[in-house]
């Protein structure tokens, strides 16, 4: 049978118009060509991600999640222990819960436990840490979840057909910056179907993140990286919150994506991934890189 392409947006939308189904199913058919599975197969496959997003979730935030670098330290749970005390949460209980399963997932990824790339493993806690959480306090069933993650995998296959979804290539912005630019997308098909809608809390939330550099210490995917996550959960949330609220982007989404990759062609090659440059050549960022290669 033939497979289904879509070099960006524009594509993919003007496609799925033609065929009549809405974009997740869209995309359940498209990967189950491009893949020969059966739809059933590939659902299967994503529901094996959700279940495995849920468990991160669920035992990165009830246990100490310490890195072999020692530079995670248990944050998730030392969020959700702090926000017990529903008076500690700054603005209420469930902001705070996005934050601590952000950082469980993130966390469980810096111990070593098994992930969803998200896009990529160094941005695997935004995409469970916003999406899940607001899907349980709206209550939304699994099917429907299972269907925003295709969402999602299809705006990161836009993102990758333009520019690319690596942290070397195009700096973080193309890690942390695709992975609110899908989760803001995936969030809103949980409400509408409204294409425009997706469009534009995707474009948002990638706008948001553009010029986003990758300068992990030490070259480990955890500081900066873990704490970004969170920054881009809530940044996708929002995203999505104004799309919801009719809100339209002025620049559709596969010019931000083509933005994003000329930013990141511009950056010195210090800004991507290389730990030679930002925060990773900061003197106690150095101190660190000693001690590691002396360990």
């Amino acid at each position: 049978m033939k497979k289904i392409k879509f070099k960006n947006f524009a594509e993919l939308r003007e496609k799925v118009l033609k065929s009549g189904k809405s974009l997740p199913d869209f995309l359940k058919e498209y990967e189950a060509l491009n893949s020969e599975q059966t739809i059933e197969e590939v659902v299967r496959r994503m529901k094996n991600a959700l279940n495995t997003m849920k468990k991160d979730i669920a035992e990165g935030s009830n246990k100490e999640n310490i890195s072999r670098t020692g530079l995670t330290q248990g944050g998730a749970l030392k969020v959700k222990k702090y926000s017990l005390d529903k008076s500690n949460s700054l603005i209420c209980p469930k902001f705070t819960e996005i934050i601590y399963s952000t950082l469980a997932v993130s966390e469980t990824n810096a111990t070593m436990g098994k992930i969803v790339a998200a896009p990529t493993a160094g941005a695997c806690g935004v995409l469970p840490g916003a999406l899940l959480t607001v899907a349980k306090y709206k209550k939304i069933p699994d099917d429907k979840i299972i269907d925003a993650l295709f969402v999602a995998g299809g705006f990161g296959e836009v993102i990758r057909n333009i520019a690319s979804l690596s942290g070397a290539r195009h700096g973080c912005q193309a890690e942390i910056g695709s992975a609110s630019a899908m989760t803001a997308a995936a969030i809103v098909s949980l409400f509408t179907d409204d294409l425009g809608a997706m469009e534009s809390a995707a474009a948002f939330a990638l706008k948001n993140l553009l010029g986003l550099v990758c300068d992990p210490i030490g070259g480990y995917v955890e500081i900066p990286c873990i704490k970004r996550n969170v920054a881009a959960a809530f940044n996708a949330i929002s995203s999505a919150e104004m799309a919801l609220a009719g809100i339209r982007t002025v620049i559709p989404f596969d010019e931000v994506v083509l933005a994003m990759k000329r930013i990141g062609e511009k950056m010195s090659p210090t800004l991507k991934e290389t730990a030679e440059g930002g925060l990773a050549a900061t003197p106690t960022a150095k101190k660190l890189m000693k001690k590691f290669k002396n360990e």
